[in-house]
């Protein structure tokens, strides 16, 4: 299964998320705002030897860095970069936002049912046709 890391500042949520998501076999790790995520992964400070997870999901909105400026340091960071991202959202559509974003591979919709939450994160981790 997947490694995920899940990015969002509201605890209770996290802890659900990642319930059902080990349940299925994923192994996950949180970061409760976008500067702590950018560490996680290497960007900010750098560090090459970060652990890289096959998916981020990612909250648009949290304190301290929100989910539009992580995935914009994401965009051009040579490893960072090229994870996937599920944006996770209870703000509407945010498609025209992350337009110019290529590792956005989807958005999900809060509030979520847990099969919901499984498909949308089996459809991001899915390898795609001639990759």
């Amino acid at each position: 299964m997947a490694r995920l890391l899940i990015v969002d500042d509201e605890s209770s949520l996290v802890l659900l998320m990642r319930a059902v998501l080990e349940k299925v076999g994923h192994t996950v790790t949180e970061a409760a705002n976008g500067q702590e995520a950018l560490a996680r992964l290497g960007v900010s400070p750098g560090d090459a030897a970060a652990e890289l997870p096959d998916l981020i999901l990612l909250d648009v909105m949290m304190p301290v860095l929100d989910g539009f400026g992580v995935a914009a340091a994401l965009k051009d960071h040579p490893r960072a970069g090229k994870v996937p991202i599920l944006i996770v959202t209870a703000k509407g559509d945010m498609r025209p936002l992350f337009e110019a974003m290529p590792q956005v591979a989807g958005f999900f919709q809060k509030p979520f049912t847990p099969a919901g939450l499984r498909e949308a994160v089996a459809r991001a981790v899915a390898p795609k046709p001639g990759a």
